[in-house]
């Protein structure tokens, strides 16, 4: 993937930040397993898996801090 998708992860508003954060989550998804097939085969197995949702939502949260820290938490 060569192509620049994130020029920056500045953001008008916590809600567009947080917006980012599961971009960026998903896209880490899709930089690990490339093949949309397998994606849709793995996916009944997560899906209805508390502990890989929690998984899911600790990633999120994570890039959401990222992005709020580059954002100095939306304070102006």
């Amino acid at each position: 993937m060569d192509e620049t998708w994130l020029p920056t992860l500045i953001t008008d508003t916590p809600q567009a930040g947080f917006e980012l954060a599961i971009t960026l989550s998903r896209r880490g998804v899709k930089y690990t397993q490339p093949d949309p097939a397998v994606l849709k085969k793995l996916r009944p197995e997560y899906a209805e898996n508390a502990q890989a949702l929690t998984a899911a939502s600790q990633v999120v949260a994570i890039n959401f801090q990222t992005i709020a820290a580059a954002n100095n938490y939306w304070r102006k």
